[in-house]
């Protein structure tokens, strides 16, 4: 994220896969954005907070981290009925998948050898070590330009 946003990082990105968001996605139509509007407060999620540090933080300056959770809620997650019913279950969903489910996607990657060290790899190599962690399971993956690099 540090080299996707002209906002300068507070210190280098960790050395870890850590999750942005998890969202709804349709096929072949744009995905749903901004169905509720609702306020995560630290009282809901004071329970599962210090794991949402590790796993989901607001690597753009390394605080704020209920806002940035509070955006993604909002933009993606509220849209998630009827998998997802509550602001809760949207975060512990996230839990799930990375820490209970193995679907920690340092640990898929690293097995593959494919680390956070700025080295360029092919979709396909992504896409494969995802796949053969996952039982088969095609990931969905996004990419920007930034200044003519193409990043996931």
């Amino acid at each position: 994220a540090c080299n996707s946003n002209p906002t300068p990082c507070k210190d280098p990105p960790a050395k870890l896969f850590t999750v942005h968001g998890l969202w709804p996605s349709n096929w072949n139509l744009p995905d749903p954005i901004f169905c509720k509007n609702t306020t995560i407060t630290p009282q809901q999620i004071g329970h599962i907070e210090a794991q949402l540090e590790i796993i989901w933080p607001n690597v753009f300056n390394r605080t704020n981290h209920l806002v940035f959770w509070n955006k993604q809620w909002n933009k993606h997650g509220s849209c998630g009925y009827p998998i997802i019913n509550d602001e809760i279950q949207y975060f512990e969903t996230v839990i799930k998948m990375y820490i209970i489910k193995k679907q920690n996607v340092s640990k898929i990657l690293s097995r593959a050898k494919i680390k956070p060290e700025g080295k360029n790899r092919t979709r396909t190599e992504i896409i494969n070590a995802i796949s053969i962690s996952t039982n088969n399971m095609t990931p969905k993956l996004k990419c920007q330009k930034n200044n003519g690099t193409i990043e996931l």
